[in-house]
């Protein structure tokens, strides 16, 4: 696959640092049919080739119920090619938060509930990890949106352990900026199915998205900059590891 090296230069990365990966994992892979969900699936494929501590993988796409329904034959096709036992969990999420509950600002609920019913899948299909899609820009507009509408210093974490369920939560392509991920997915020709729910890209995190850009583009690095508070200040688990200057080069190139 094209640019695979930079990929997986970052997710390795992340991996190492933050000690993503045990021997024995069994790793379900959360594939939300975009594109940050389908680059993670191929890095993490590629990488269990020769990652040191061995690892499995699985699949598993939360089918959200839309009335339009989505194709996910190609997706199925490219976890074939690419090894990985496909689960698709067919849910009625959309209809609980649409029809019935008729919620205004629907995002918080539903990643809630998606992520409820991913978690439970995972542990039904014996995984001790969930890996998600999340990237750089993920964590500097999260950290921007507590900010800026809770009033509070926070993110995500980089590996968050749930008791509860008895599984791991890891992000290991926090260190790729989105564009990156964006220019593996085009030249890849990544089978992305778009999402036709009603909210899409009319969310406060797409408002945030505008507005950093808008920032960077009279203070170059802005993003950088704040990610590297969030890791020195290290807020919820994030660690300093002087990446920074690296990845921004990396990313410039």
């Amino acid at each position: 696959m094209k640019n695979m090296k930079r990929v997986l230069s970052y997710t390795r990365r992340a991996i190492d640092d933050y000690s993503m990966i045990e021997e024995g994992d069994k790793i379900a892979v959360g594939v939300s049919a975009g594109k940050d969900s389908l680059t993670l699936l191929c890095a993490m494929a590629y990488l269990r080739r020769f990652y040191p501590k061995k690892f499995e993988l699985v699949a598993i796409t939360i089918d959200m119920g839309f009335e339009e329904g989505m194709d996910f034959s190609q997706i199925r096709e490219l976890c074939q090619k690419l090894d990985v036992p496909y689960h698709i969990i067919p849910t009625e999420i959309s209809k609980i938060i649409f029809d019935v509950r008729k919620e205004s600002n629907p995002c918080s609920l539903c990643a809630k509930m998606r992520r409820g019913a991913l978690h439970n899948a995972a542990k039904e299909l014996g995984c001790s990890s969930v890996a998600l899609g999340h990237h750089f820009d993920d964590v500097v507009e999260t950290f921007m949106l507590n900010l800026f509408f809770e009033g509070r210093l926070g993110c995500f974490s980089p590996v968050t352990h749930l008791s509860r369920v008895g599984i791991k939560v890891i992000r290991p392509m926090l260190y790729m900026p989105e564009k990156d991920i964006r220019e593996f997915s085009n030249k890849n020709m990544l089978p992305v199915v778009k999402s036709p729910c009603p909210a899409d890209k009319n969310t406060q995190r797409e408002e945030m998205k505008q507005l950093l850009h808008s920032l960077e583009r009279e203070n170059k690095g802005l993003r950088y900059r704040i990610f590297g508070a969030i890791t020195r200040g290290e807020l919820d688990g994030f660690r300093e590891f002087g990446r920074m200057e690296g990845i921004k080069k990396y990313s410039e190139e």
